[in-house]
């Protein structure tokens, strides 16, 4: 199947479902994700995908996609698939959202780990695979993902779970070994939850990048540890500053820059 650059309306019946959504006509007003085409369109040779952090909405990662102005890039800004409740709400903000299964609080506050089953089987069996491969002909290696906090934890977590050999939809299925052209996470670890249970499936093959504070709660050495089991590629960028965050120099943006540039490469794997 030939591909096709993927506009507004190959969405529109997946934004429906979207978990967050009240109805098809709040989807329809308020749409779940943003595309960012390169220029001109018909350029796209790959697509990235970008999850917000917790507690955060889809519009800022669309500025920054286009900040970044990958060549041939179509950027998918998406939000959270599911609303924050309205009490932990940070000041000033009207709506936020986060990608787990459940709001979850341990003696830290709350759980990093909440379950992402709702998430992955939204994004990959709706976004990816209902509509990216399955109506617009792109494969899983034209696909790149970015998130931060939260978000970065789903990405690993979708790329993770590909060795169990499938996405999830009634048009498309991912043979075994499959993977995404890369991911980067932002100061967010791999979820021990989306890790396979099954035994034998090897480690997984999409390669991985890891940005955060020199001290990061969130990728600790265990954190670490459970990346270098769980992937054939994974590098972890600690920067000179203690805290996590988005990155704020280029010294800390290079980094990220040159993962992406490397991946998007012709026909690199």
């Amino acid at each position: 199947m030939a591909t096709r650059v993927p506009t507004q309306s190959d969405f529109d019946a997946v934004l429906a479902t979207h978990p967050a959504a009240k109805s098809p006509s709040d989807a329809a007003s308020n749409p779940a994700i943003t595309l960012v085409h390169p220029d001109p369109p018909e350029s796209t040779t790959s697509i990235l995908l970008l999850f917000h952090g917790l507690g955060d909405t889809e519009p800022a990662f669309a500025t920054l996609a286009r900040d970044l102005a990958l060549p041939g890039v179509l950027a998918i800004a998406v939000r959270g698939t599911a609303p924050l409740p309205d009490a932990l709400l940070p000041d000033g903000l009207a709506a936020g959202y986060h990608w787990g299964d459940d709001m979850r609080l341990d003696g830290d506050g709350l759980d990093d780990d909440p379950g992402f089953e709702g998430a992955r089987r939204w994004v990959l069996g709706s976004l990816v695979g209902g509509v990216l491969v399955g109506r617009c002909g792109w494969d899983l290696r034209d696909i790149l993902l970015f998130g931060f906090g939260q978000g970065g934890s789903l990405a690993l977590g979708l790329a993770s779970g590909l060795r169990g050999g499938r996405v999830e939809d009634a048009t498309t299925s991912a043979p075994e070994g499959k993977a995404f052209k890369g991911v980067v996470s932002i100061c967010g670890g791999l979820p021990a939850s989306t890790v396979p249970s099954v035994s034998g499936l090897g480690k997984a093959k999409t390669p991985v990048l890891v940005l955060c504070g020199r001290e990061s709660e969130a990728v600790g050495e265990d954190a670490v540890d459970l990346l270098e089991r769980e992937f054939e590629e994974a590098k972890v960028v600690r920067w000179q500053r203690a805290s996590d965050g988005m990155p704020r120099s280029r010294e800390e943006v290079l980094p990220m820059m040159e993962f992406f540039a490397e991946r998007l490469k012709s026909g690199q794997f």
